[in-house]
């Protein structure tokens, strides 16, 4: 993200697992973020520019982010587990980087976000999370759970890969707000800095 973000491997399920690590300068560390990105089938990585922007956002809030890489993409070893493993990937993350005296916090963008959830929903009983942040997730092609009711979830109105009307489905029958962005798709081109203002709005707003 930028020539102070840390990168470093750690042991997963599937070998070796590729982070990367951005940090608040000169605050108080808030909490610790873990972001999971977009499909890897289709090009998804850790420094897709959504997933950036979400580090950026929790940066902001003062909290350190981590990204990382599913197995099989970039420095990460393994292949393609149709999400079971990586869900895994996500935990084994979790574990390393988890902090017992601060918050966690998960995000992920589209396939990241079904990921994000599950691993939320596994840690619910032992070990729950602060808060959950849902960026396009991928609500048309993978099976989400359901989630806390102050997770933040935000979509593009004019999404052509994950259409909106499935993430309301979704959302409806737990009562869950949905932050739409007007005229936005999928990728949030052009629209990444209004991304991370909902983020940061969001997050501070108070929870149900």
């Amino acid at each position: 993200m930028n020539r102070e973000t840390r990168r470093l491997q750690i042991a997963g399920p599937a070998g070796t697992i590729e982070l990367a690590i951005d940090e608040p300068a000169g605050a108080t560390l808030r909490g610790v973020a873990v972001l999971c990105h977009p499909h890897p089938q289709h090009g998804g990585t850790m420094d897709n520019k959504v997933v950036q922007m979400l580090a950026r956002a929790f940066v902001q809030l003062g909290y350190r982010a981590v990204r990382f890489n599913f197995r099989g993409v970039g420095g990460s070893t393994g292949t393609w587990d149709e999400g079971r493993g990586e869900i895994d990937d996500a935990l084994a993350v979790i574990a390393h980087q988890r902090d017992a005296a601060l918050p966690l916090a998960l995000g992920g963008f589209s396939f990241g976000g079904y990921v994000a959830a599950h691993a939320a929903a596994r840690l619910a009983a032992e070990a729950p999370i602060e808060r959950l942040v849902l960026v396009g997730p991928a609500t048309s092609r993978f099976a989400l759970p359901p989630v806390p009711s102050d997770t933040v979830v935000i979509h593009g109105e004019a999404d052509d890969v994950v259409p909106l009307a499935a993430t309301l489905d979704w959302a409806r029958p737990q009562a869950l707000p949905v932050i739409v962005l007007p005229g936005v798709g999928h990728f949030f081109h052009g629209q990444l800095t209004l991304l991370k203002s909902q983020v940061v709005q969001a997050w501070h707003q108070p929870r149900s």
